[in-house]
């Protein structure tokens, strides 16, 4: 069984939702650092105008949120940020054929306003996930009370869910203690990125952005362009 385990995102790009499909069991990893300038609360859509960021604000303690887990980070509805990105989304994806079958995601995401940004961010990932036709079991990192140094924490997990192969973003080659999982039973993979073109509103191509922008444009097709003739 394979185990993949990542921070949640928001709208995250295909290669997010490539290791979701391709895990058994799933675990957000909602109970470790904030990183206020990643991708837990922002992410890129195409536009007539060039790439633009979509950002959910946050309630910010001081200049910094050092020390918060994700979990904890709540958003700031007053920004009244919903209606921007919609408007902008509309703007830059109303004539892209599969618009109105997908749109109506984000829209009941905003209209729930949950309080918390993992809530809304692991909400979206998981109905995303509906839409491509995975069948992952989802769990959160901070219900299952495991812990452990970095790596062993991880270790601890994949061993929780009785999974003996953990699929690992590329990036964590530089931190990841290799041989504890080894040393376990576990076997590492890196989870390698290489993904076709599709048709986009506005070129050039940008394979960087929201995996909104790949259902707009290619609709049910979509997982042909992300994990091929995986099963």
């Amino acid at each position: 069984m394979k185990c993949v385990i990542l921070q949640p995102s928001f709208i995250a790009w295909r290669g997010y939702f490539h290791q979701v499909h391709r895990a058994d069991v799933f675990v957000f990893y909602d109970d470790v650092q904030y990183d206020k300038h990643g991708w837990r609360n922002r992410n890129r859509v195409k536009t007539a105008n060039g790439t633009q960021w979509l950002t959910v604000p946050v309630h910010a303690k001081g200049t910094i949120d050092q020390g918060r887990e994700i979990r904890e980070i709540t958003i700031d509805w007053t920004a009244r940020f919903a209606d921007k990105h919609l408007a902008t989304i509309r703007q830059a994806y109303r004539k892209a054929p599969f618009f109105d079958r997908y749109i109506g995601i984000l829209e009941k995401a905003y209209e729930a306003r949950p309080e918390y940004l993992a809530d809304l961010t692991i909400g979206l990932t998981e109905a995303l996930c509906r839409e491509l036709g995975s069948k992952t079991k989802f769990a959160r990192s901070s219900e299952l009370r495991i812990g452990g140094a970095p790596t062993e924490r991880l270790v601890n997990i994949v061993k929780h869910f009785g999974c003996d192969h953990y699929i690992s973003g590329p990036s964590a080659k530089d931190y990841v203690e290799e041989d504890l999982f080894a040393k376990a039973g576990i076997e590492l993979e890196y989870q390698a990125y290489g993904y076709p073109e599709y048709p986009q509103l506005h070129p050039p191509f940008d394979p960087q952005v929201s995996i909104f922008d790949l259902l707009f444009m290619t609709g049910p097709e979509a997982p042909r362009y992300i994990w091929g003739g995986e099963t």
